[in-house]
């Protein structure tokens, strides 16, 4: 569990409240009746719920993804209108259906895991093969697997007896929880406010962070199920309703997705200005402002490690590509984008690597720079690097760094904007992994995500040591030759930082989310990706991980039809319409 703060009195109910306070007042009452509802609900009655939540979800689908791309930019016709299909309707109804699975299962009296294959993993850990659980996943995702990896020590049947958490005990109400909301993927607080419900046994009030008001309407309606009953609430507004809110004596637990600064403004007090001299004190003291418990999802600087091996020109092409989709996508406004590229001084092909990574780079289409304030990050790297190369219209920088000095600041700031750093160490094969795992490990802020690139014959070549290398990346998530937001998308597998972060010290921060089959005590998710896409990836043919069917994942940012894909992905979960899967299929076969 994650740590707890304890002091500082709620806001009082006086005349001098803000005008903001009495509607939230009333959405609390309601939360206090809808907390006493959910507790007397049995598991199967959950399951049932989720039901008609998913068939609201499917009814808001093609509006909320219109709101989110327009929003954010990407008027009708423009090609990566593709990532608010996967990144908001897609993520939500694939964890809608995980739940509901996970919820049967235990209203039925089985285990979460049952079904499930679990193997071992380096120091004595085990590892539940999450992903892919259907043929459905074997087809639509083809080539990518997910593994969650349990703390050292947790066995096959702790973990099958623990799974489910609070719905061990469904009729122990957690309470009321606040959700503050992320601003820059809409999935981020639907699928917060579930698991607050689902692995908590908490009702939320959800404040939508700003950048998402816009969609309120549209959560209303695709939330109604929740609404209804007063399992939830969702109010709007600033910082000073969030403040307000987690000072709140009916709030039972915060969760947070944002930054580093802000939970610590909510944790110890603000940093500069008023009552920053208090803040000092609380943290010399350990003493949080904060009474209530607290997790969070809060980023950072996340590598991106090339292990040297014999790549053909197709492959410095396709991973060059990938590179730039994991710092460009969403125009680089994401808590996982890859920002520290790390590859090694002695691989012959780097200098052609770079070289296709600029030119993908330049190609991949323009779009704005869109998140607030994210302009003033780019000039801020423009003068932490003078010499960086800029692409469309100075919206997007690579930075070769030449000096371990050099590199501090780009290692230890999350730009949240496209931004990306070219770091090189010496060393070939294992020598070289672990070189960069200790870079990453020691030097990068944040421990949410990190990605490998290796070609099979590199990672036959390092056999047992390789698997060895995932377990030494200390990060919540770990990719190898895939992109770290594919665990985000996948709900059976847990997201957020590495545990071992502290109130004083958050780091990535405190706890995890999705996790729709309910695990405890986890320490990380694992994902692996085909190196190379179809038809290349024949050769392959029968071997998880690396055969793949799909010659472009539809995330890609220079897939050519990743907008009708990614659209059509989430049509077939919403409809099941085989047919219509058939013709999306085709098009991505054209990416």
């Amino acid at each position: 569990m994650p740590p707890t703060a304890k002091t500082s009195p709620a806001p009082a109910a006086t005349a001098a409240a803000p005008a903001f306070a009495a509607g939230i007042e009333t959405a609390i009452d309601a939360l206090k009746t809808g907390a006493a509802t959910w507790s007397h609900l049995t598991i199967g009655q959950r399951a049932r719920l989720l039901e008609r939540l998913r068939a609201t979800v499917v009814a808001a689908a093609p509006e909320w993804a219109d709101v989110a791309a327009t929003s954010k930019g990407l008027p009708p016709g423009h090609p990566l209108r593709g990532e608010e299909w996967l990144g908001g309707p897609y993520a939500t109804i694939i964890a809608l259906d995980a739940y509901h699975r996970t919820l049967t299962k235990l209203a039925n009296g089985a285990s979460p895991l049952d079904g499930i294959k679990t193997d071992a993993a380096p120091g004595g850990r085990i590892r539940v093969q999450a992903f892919p659980l259907s043929p459905v996943d074997s087809l639509l995702l083809s080539g990518f697997t997910g593994e969650v990896w349990l703390e050292p020590g947790v066995t096959a049947a702790e973990a099958s007896r623990t799974a489910g958490l609070a719905q061990l005990a469904p009729s122990h109400s957690g309470g009321i929880g606040l959700v503050l909301g992320a601003g820059n993927v809409t999935s981020i607080p639907v699928l917060d406010v579930i698991y607050e419900l689902i692995a908590n046994n908490r009702v939320a009030i959800l404040k939508v962070n700003p950048t998402q008001d816009a969609l309120v309407p549209i959560f209303e309606r695709a939330l109604a199920p929740l609404i209804e009953p007063g399992f939830l609430r969702i109010v709007t507004g600033g910082g000073e309703v969030g403040a307000y809110l987690t000072q709140h004596p009916d709030i039972a637990h915060v969760h947070i997705t944002g930054a580093a600064a802000t939970f610590d403004t909510i944790v110890w007090g603000p940093a500069s200005g008023a009552g920053s001299t208090q803040t000092k004190r609380r943290r010399a003291e350990g003493k949080p402002r904060l009474d209530k418990p607290i997790t969070a999802e809060l980023g950072g600087v996340s590598p991106i490690i090339i292990v040297p091996g014999e790549w053909t020109e197709a492959d410095l092409r396709f991973h060059a590509e990938h590179v730039a989709t994991m710092r460009l996508q969403n125009s680089g406004h994401n808590c996982i984008a890859g920002q520290v590229l790390i590859v090694s001084a002695d691989w012959a092909q780097r200098d052609a690597f770079l070289a296709a990574l600029e030119k993908a780079y330049a190609a991949a289409p323009q779009r704005s720079v869109w998140y607030p304030r994210s302009s003033e990050k780019l000039e801020g790297a423009a003068s932490d690097y003078p010499s960086a190369v800029w692409f469309a219209d100075g919206t997007r920088a690579i930075v070769e760094l030449d000096t371990v000095e050099e590199a501090r600041t780009i290692e230890q700031t999350e730009y949240f904007a496209p931004v990306l750093g070219v770091v090189t160490l010496a060393g070939q094969g294992q020598a070289f992994l672990d070189a960069a795992i200790a870079h990453a490990n020691e030097r990068l802020v944040g421990t949410l995500g990190a990605n490998i690139l290796v070609d099979p014959a590199t990672q036959d070549a390092l056999g047992a040591d390789f698997e060895q290398s995932i377990a030494d990346l200390h990060y919540g998530t770990v990719a190898v030759n895939a992109w770290t937001a594919f665990g985000y998308l996948q709900p059976n597998l847990t997201w957020g930082g590495f545990p071992g972060a502290t109130l004083e010290e958050v780091g990535s921060g405190l706890g995890v989310v999705h996790n729709a089959l309910l695990l405890a005590r986890v320490e990380r998710s694992v994902v692996r990706g085909p190196f190379r896409p179809f038809p290349r990836s024949a050769g392959a043919i029968g071997r998880p991980g690396v055969f793949s069917v799909l010659p472009k994942p539809p995330w890609f940012v220079t897939s050519r039809t990743g907008a009708a894909v990614s659209e059509g992905f989430t049509r077939f979960q919403m409809t099941h319409d085989w047919v219509g899967l058939g013709r999306t299929l085709l098009q991505a076969f054209r990416a």
